[in-house]
């Protein structure tokens, strides 16, 4: 099968969009972005890869009636990537115990440490056994809040304390984030078919996936740190191009976007092909954008994705003075010391940065109909509901558009510049 790959390096997460011969979406993948952006282009691409062969695996899975399982092996899949990742997580701890521990105290690091790696993979095993719940989809998200919870229970203060603990973690983790673990299809499927029992269905269906070839034949590149990708120039797309593009696939009719992603914001307008006609772009800081957002999680110890649902409880938005992300913690410690409620708080947060937005919108045009959200901040469920209000508001009735994929647009765009160039 002829297929083609579009990457987006994003600043904070990177992403690649495999499409078939007919510009099909045969699979997605993400990944953090990293220092080593050849690694995070790989390892998003690997998990494109991936997720397409086991799309290949449902397709073939559903002529006999054999879904359901399909489902349940991709968890176990990821379980099994999940348990790779912490065996060399452990093991790369232990060897910066060896190296660098008091000598007293090598042994209760160790086996602390181990019996926290212990505890971490038995809650994983118990975790697939149960019906699946909201979660990062990094290794280093789902180990680290594990790791912090054992690290509390089990460090001592008067050696292996939590503060240790965490700094060895820290250390290590960016080493297993950074290496060329072997994740592919290939590498962890058998396992994982063996964990659930391997139906003589199910595993003509895999056997199936592992067989098609999908090399790609042409490979493009985009996002906040395109020119650091591995490709050639004629390889590399513009964002704004690529998020333009990527809108109307998704939504024909769109002729506003707006994409909100973690070191930038950019209003586009486009035309009946997809074609940018005018945009506006804030790029001096990350004031307003993704990464702003993650400071606040980190400075309210949430996780990125717990911060939109907590800010729809609020009753009563609080008006935020600065969406500057060197000032936020100090006016976030401030609200709080003035005995605002976080819900509260955090609703002001999200307007503000949706009001930097609208003046980006304004700039570059306005807001036609139909208006497309896109980029990781469209899955926040508080900063839609601000869009919408004060789209509402200066606008009149529009129609918002918020594909479940919108932290794939980019990509969708380079991909779509790919097959182009291949035909």
């Amino acid at each position: 099968m002829s297929v083609v790959v579009g990457i987006d390096l994003g600043s904070t997460t990177t992403k690649a969009i495999i499409l078939g011969e007919n510009q099909e979406v045969l699979g997605r993948g993400i990944t953090n972005s990293r220092s080593n952006y050849d690694l995070a282009a790989a390892v998003s691409r690997t998990e494109a890869l991936i997720n397409a062969r086991f799309g290949q695996v449902r397709k073939k899975a559903e002529e006999n009636s054999s879904v359901a399982a399909v489902d349940k092996l991709r968890r176990a899949f990821i379980l099994e990537q999940m348990l790779h990742q912490l065996r060399r997580l452990e093991q790369l701890m232990l060897e910066e115990v060896a190296k660098s521990a008091p000598p007293g105290l090598k042994a209760p690091f160790a086996v602390a440490l181990q019996e926290i790696c212990r505890r971490i993979a038995e809650l994983e095993e118990q975790r697939f056994k149960q019906p699946p719940i909201l979660r990062s989809d990094f290794f280093r998200d789902a180990a680290g809040s594990a790791f912090m919870k054992f690290a509390e229970e089990i460090g001592d203060p008067a050696g292996v304390s939590f503060d240790r603990l965490v700094g060895i973690y820290d250390k290590c983790i960016i080493r297993v984030e950074n290496e060329p673990l072997d994740l592919d299809f290939r590498d962890h499927i058998g396992s994982a078919l063996a964990r659930i029992g391997s139906p003589p269905a199910l595993a003509e269906a895999v056997h199936y996936a592992v067989a098609m070839d999908l090399t790609p034949a042409w490979t493009v590149g985009t996002g906040y740190g395109r020119a650091r990708l591995p490709f050639p120039k004629e390889q590399i797309r513009s964002e704004i191009l690529c998020h333009g593009l990527g809108a109307h696939a998704m939504f024909p009719d769109t002729r506003t976007v707006l994409d909100i992603g973690g070191q930038d914001t950019k209003a586009i307008q486009i035309d009946d092909q997809g074609i940018v006609t005018s945009f506006q772009m804030n790029d001096r800081c990350a004031a307003g954008c993704g990464r702003y957002l993650g400071y606040i999680a980190d400075e309210m110890n949430l996780g990125l994705h717990e911060l939109g649902p907590l800010a729809e409880q609020s009753r009563r938005s609080v008006k935020i003075n600065s969406t500057c992300t060197v000032f936020a913690g100090a006016e976030l410690r401030e609200r709080l010391g003035l005995g605002e409620k976080r819900e509260d708080i955090l609703a002001g947060l999200h307007r503000a940065i949706i009001l930097r937005a609208m003046s980006l919108l304004a700039r570059s045009g306005g807001v036609d109909d139909q208006f497309t959200f896109t980029g990781g901040v469209a899955k926040n469920p508080a900063a839609v509901r601000a869009l919408r209000e004060l789209v509402g508001e200066n606008y009149g009735e529009r129609t918002l558009n918020i594909s479940p994929d919108s932290i794939y647009t980019g990509a969708l765009g380079a991909a779509i510049f790919a097959s182009r160039m291949m035909n």
